[in-house]
């Protein structure tokens, strides 16, 4: 009987943990401030292209983008937001230097003036 109550609470207590861990996730929050040269079409070549990285990069769990609207005056000229979720930092770790990434990175690079890039885990 003891063995068997050992057992049930190890195992919901394992259980219990995984749980609380796959609760927290690893955020990539992406902008960019993008050169004074570059035309609307260039702006969405990239827009473009980034949003085809979660189906190329299969680390990616979550993606979601938009273009700053805040009212603050305070983006310093940033107008693109990427916020992209991952389940750990070995995923990340395999993303940052994916060749699907790299390649993105050719199609950015003539057109950004700027990047700034925070990660961060989830809190509750």
């Amino acid at each position: 009987m003891k063995t068997k109550f050992l057992a049930l609470f190890l195992t919901l207590f394992v259980f219990g943990a995984m749980a609380q861990k796959s609760d927290k996730v690893l955020r990539h929050v992406v902008m960019f401030k993008f050169k004074d040269t570059a035309t609307p079409a260039q702006i969405k070549s990239v827009e473009d292209a980034f949003r085809k990285l979660p189906t190329q990069i299969k680390e990616i769990k979550g993606y979601e983008w938009g273009t700053n609207n805040s009212p603050e005056g305070l983006a310093q000229g940033f107008t693109h937001c990427f916020f992209l979720t991952f389940n750990s930092e070995a995923d990340r770790a395999i993303y940052l230097p994916h060749p699907d990434h790299k390649a993105f990175g050719k199609v950015l690079g003539p057109y950004l003036d700027k990047v700034l890039v925070v990660d961060y885990w989830t809190q509750k």
